[in-house]
């Protein structure tokens, strides 16, 4: 009977293979997202890796990818301290650790502390209550959490009511509009994590930890995938409308819209990937303008804001729009997506209708 690997060479392998996906996922990750952005033709990603720069890249991934990776990362530290202070206090029977306690094990601090700076500047405001959720479960394991346990009753009772107090403040208001305007999903986002900290501290009972240990590591991989699959369908380039002018002899209109996102141009012509599919060369004389649009993913789906800020906005995006506001979207960009009709005003053709 062989005697098991010592508890320092398992954290090692789980930090070489953490530091292993850290690197090789974003790379695979970018050959997909051209790959999904070239519509699978051969050509047109080729086309793509010669003009889209490592920079835009890099910065379009970060941008939309950073949400998805500290997600994942927080969910998975979250349910491994969970697991962790569980088999401290004894309460598992197993020796072993479970997966997601080894590498929450395995994460550097200051990996870890940085990944939730990133969450906070980059989540969705009315997800951030969650995040606070994920802090206080992945905090018990450390020693500055367990000192709290030795002060006196009071004292543990005034910093929960002053915590409390204070977030009530913040989001009261706007738990109380989302419930005027039956919008239950933003209530349940606002008042469901603070009710649950008490039950997310401290150990589970061995048969919840051995539940947890074995569903999560695999819902969460599921959850992973279907996440993906919108991020590696944001598109790397900015979208844009050109309005072409055509020659009215030839029959055609004498504006043209042409929605897509442009890839480069040169003295000659403009190349525009088509949101319709293929790719165009237009010349650059006939080219009456140029607009750049919104996307319809971007489009608000709640009217509710915390102290002035949007809900559906991260706090860098928040800062930015004080620094930039939102700009009236051009009548060119209500331009049908399955054609290059312009539609009316009066009802623009932006994707599927949103709640409000």
């Amino acid at each position: 009977m062989t005697a098991p690997p010592p508890e320092g060479a398992s954290t090692s392998r789980a930090s070489e293979g953490f530091w292993t996906l850290f690197v090789a996922l974003p790379a695979a990750f970018s050959i997909l997202r051209l790959w999904v952005e070239s519509g699978g033709q051969l050509q047109t990603m080729l086309l793509l890796v010669s003009n889209v720069s490592a920079t835009t890249l890099a910065a379009a991934m970060f941008i939309t990818g950073t949400p998805l990776v500290t997600a994942a990362i927080v969910a998975a530290a979250t349910i491994g301290s969970v697991l962790e202070v569980s088999r401290r206090s004894g309460a598992p029977a197993e020796s072993a650790r479970p997966l997601l306690a080894r590498f929450t094990r395995a994460l550097p601090g200051w990996f870890l502390a940085g990944t939730f700076v990133l969450a906070f500047a980059t989540w969705k405001i009315l997800y951030l209550p969650m995040l606070v959720l994920a802090a206080v479960a992945v905090l018990q394991r450390t020693a500055w959490y367990g000192r709290i346990g030795t002060e006196p009753a009071w004292m543990r009772v005034a910093v929960v009511s002053l915590a409390l107090a204070v977030y009530a403040w913040v989001v009261a208001p706007t738990v109380w509009h989302a419930w005027a305007t039956r919008q239950s999903l933003g209530v349940a986002l606002l008042v469901a994590p603070a009710l649950l900290v008490p039950a997310i501290t401290g150990p589970v009972h061995p048969w919840l930890a051995r539940l947890i240990s074995v569903v999560c590591p695999s819902g969460l991989a599921v959850l992973l995938l279907l996440s993906a699959g919108p991020v590696l369908a944001t598109p790397v380039l900015p979208l844009t409308v050109t309005v072409i002018e055509n020659n009215v002899d030839d029959g055609a209109d004498r504006l043209e819209y042409v929605r897509g996102h442009v890839i480069s141009g040169d003295e000659n012509n403009t190349m525009v990937l088509q949101e319709k599919g293929g790719v165009r060369y237009v010349p650059n004389a006939t080219i009456h303008q140029q607009v750049l649009c919104s996307v319809a993913d971007e489009l608000p789906r709640y009217r509710l804001r915390i102290r002035g800020l949007h809900v559906e906005d991260s706090l860098l995006r928040a800062l930015g729009r004080r620094v930039r506001p939102v700009a009236v979207t051009d009548a060119a960009c209500r331009v049908s997506p399955s054609g290059n009709e312009q539609v009316s005003a009066a009802t623009p053709n932006l994707g599927p209708a949103r709640h409000s």
